[in-house]
């Protein structure tokens, strides 16, 4: 993911925050709102709940990495938001969380959906 592709302002959390529609699991929330872009731009929220410095920054960098393997449809504002339980889960299942989630919310591409379902 490019630096235009994150979400960088308060601004553009708190619209999120307040107009997104959301989709929660045992260890990450996923709350989107469209954008008027080409491109989808992500925001991630680790707090101090799921550990110390060391520990959020590597719930990012998981979460960071999933996404940048996870084609998403074009046009939405995504926030992440990690719950204390993801700082001990295996990157394995983060990530089949995060592809569960984005795919109940729809926000996966309809070709990577269909790919998933022959695979299946």
């Amino acid at each position: 993911m490019r630096g235009r592709e994150y979400l960088t302002k308060s601004e553009q959390y708190a619209a999120v925050y307040n107009k997104g529609s959301s989709w929660a699991s045992k260890l990450v929330v996923v709350k989107a709102l469209p954008n008027e872009l080409t491109f989808s731009r992500c925001g991630f929220s680790v707090s101090q709940r799921v550990g110390k410095a060391v520990v959020r920054n590597r719930t990012k960098r998981r979460l960071r990495e999933i996404l940048r393997l996870l084609p998403l449809e074009p046009g939405w504002d995504i926030i992440f938001i990690a719950r204390s339980q993801a700082a001990s889960a295996s990157f394995a299942s983060l990530r089949e969380t995060v592809h569960s989630l984005l795919s109940r919310a729809g926000l996966l591409t309809r070709e990577y959906e269909k790919a998933c379902l022959r695979i299946d």
